[in-house]
């Protein structure tokens, strides 16, 4: 029998996995209700020690996990799953959220109402505060940097129109293969933050749109994975990683003072917080991002070759004042 009709609708969700069992059953039971069945769900383990696989393998047969034994972080997790995924919507859910039964439904006919997306970002909520938001489509500035729209606002109707967006938060980002293949998959040198959007940066840079679909709802348990000291010193780095691998050459040249200001302005809080372990983790990672600038830059080049897009496309997308 020809399968290839099949594989041709088929989607691939990734949930990397880091010692997050007691998270992992909310997830994987929100799939099993999903009215869109054409699904094939990985679970990308990252070494973890808290009884994950041995749940995986008695209460969820039907998921594909791969035990990777050691901590890639999200980005290496993601591509482990990414390279063995057969779908043709490749879809990366982080295991601390729970999806709406229509998730799934709900994105893939985003993509189908637009063939020039190479990304879908879904609605995510707080999961103990289901009428605020934790993003609606992130965004990034034109002084270099990035962020959710929308976060902490209550769901007052604001965020409805299903629109093009800078990027798709990795917490429940959906990528069309397609696009991967041209751009590539996520940079592992970001490990932990930010490779979301230095993938956003690529697909912009090479023509494809990142479509906000509000009806596709994911619940989030913000921050229940991560934060705290191990993100202010990845954001402070990783920041300055994007400028140097993806912010293009043309928009330097008009915005280099607002992008100045904008580290040297969180150079200014974190010292401000010293005593905090997150302010000083911060700094660590700002002087982490200028001795990585050279690599970057080793990068940056085939990102510039690949543009296909004017300034004026990026000025459009790109936000002065964020949420």
């Amino acid at each position: 029998m020809d399968n290839s009709y099949e594989l041709d609708r088929l989607v691939s969700v990734i949930i990397p996995n880091w010692n997050g069992g007691h998270h992992l059953p909310m997830c994987l039971e929100s799939l099993r209700r999903q009215t869109y069945t054409r699904v094939e769900i990985i679970v990308a383990d990252n070494g973890s020690t808290d009884g994950s696989l041995e749940l995986l393998a008695s209460d969820y047969p039907e998921v594909h996990v791969l035990d990777l034994g050691e901590n890639r972080g999200f980005a290496g997790a993601c591509n482990a799953g990414i390279r063995a995924a057969r779908g043709t919507l490749v879809f990366l859910l982080n295991n601390d959220t729970e999806v709406d039964a229509r998730w799934l439904d709900e994105v893939v006919a985003a993509f189908e109402r637009h063939p020039a997306a190479g990304m879908v970002a879904s609605k995510m909520l707080l999961f103990d505060q289901r009428d605020t938001f934790h993003t609606a489509g992130d965004f990034y500035r034109v002084d270099g940097i990035p962020g959710n729209r929308g976060v902490w606002q209550k769901d007052m109707g604001q965020y409805e129109r299903e629109e093009a967006v800078f990027n798709a938060c990795g917490g429940s980002a959906a990528y069309r293969r397609a696009m991967l293949d041209q751009v590539g998959l996520l940079d592992e040198d970001f490990f932990y933050s930010c490779e979301d959007v230095d993938l956003a940066w690529r697909a912009q840079l090479a023509g494809w749109q990142c479509i906000y679909a509000p009806r596709a709802v994911v619940y989030h348990k913000l921050s229940a994975t991560g934060g705290g000291v191990t993100a202010s010193f990845y954001d402070g780095r990783n920041f300055i990683y994007l400028l140097a691998k993806d912010y293009p050459g043309d928009l330097w040249r008009i915005h280099w003072r607002a992008i100045l200001r904008a580290q040297l302005r969180i150079t200014a809080e974190a010292l401000r917080a010293w005593r905090g372990a997150a302010a000083r983790a911060r700094l660590r990672g700002q002087l982490a991002g200028l001795v990585g600038i050279p690599r970057m830059l080793r990068k940056r080049r085939a990102v510039q070759r690949g543009r296909m897009v004017d300034r004026a496309y990026l000025e459009h997308i790109l936000s002065r004042a964020g949420p």
